[in-house]
């Protein structure tokens, strides 16, 4: 029996989605994907520019590549917002998490967050990312197929309703409640 969210169910969350905090959030999740539908949840991970997250499968198995067929730094790191994920992944626990690196309470829309934008996490730093997230093939058939229209909703995408993706810029670790800001 699915019980996804409508699309009605998901517009009417806009309001409280745009008033996430601008500026500060804490890592509510942490986690890294050895493979292909593994998860691992931590307490800690460590970023590396080179490497992508320690333990990730970004730097052997990318579903990006850069010009020359290396994995594309711009995938590094993926951050869902924690109001998108408490509303749209729903279902418990047989349903599998999306595998974002971090879910946080924080307002990741453009106009908060533009291209370019630097990300303190934990001590590490990311630069956010051109590449825009559309919810692949998997987010329908875990969360349903009104979240991946109104992820995509052209009124929406401003919003970056299914999160951000992050390049690494600094080496660094972040722990479960640990900090995600702006940097200054």
């Amino acid at each position: 029996m699915t019980d996804f969210a409508t699309r009605a169910e998901l517009d009417a969350l806009l309001p409280s989605i745009s008033a996430a905090p601008k500026d500060e959030a804490r890592a509510e999740v942490i986690c890294y994907r050895p493979d292909f539908r593994q998860r691992v949840f931590a307490e800690r991970i460590s970023f590396c520019p080179e490497r992508g997250v320690v333990g990730d499968r970004w730097r052997d198995k990318a579903w990006l590549r850069d010009a020359q067929g290396n994995p594309d730094r711009r995938i590094q790191v993926c951050i869902l917002g924690a109001r998108v994920y408490h509303a749209v992944c729903r279902r418990g626990p047989e349903i599998p998490h999306p595998g974002d690196t971090i879910i946080a309470d924080l307002n990741l829309s453009e106009e908060n967050l533009p291209t370019g934008s630097l990300l303190q996490a934990g001590s590490a730093l990311l630069r956010v990312s051109d590449v825009f997230n559309d919810a692949c093939v998997k987010w329908r058939t875990r969360y349903g197929a009104d979240s991946v229209e109104w992820i995509n909703d052209p009124r929406n995408k401003p919003l970056r309703l299914r999160g951000i993706l992050c390049e690494i810029v600094e080496a660094g670790d972040l722990e479960v409640n640990g900090p995600i800001r702006k940097p200054g």
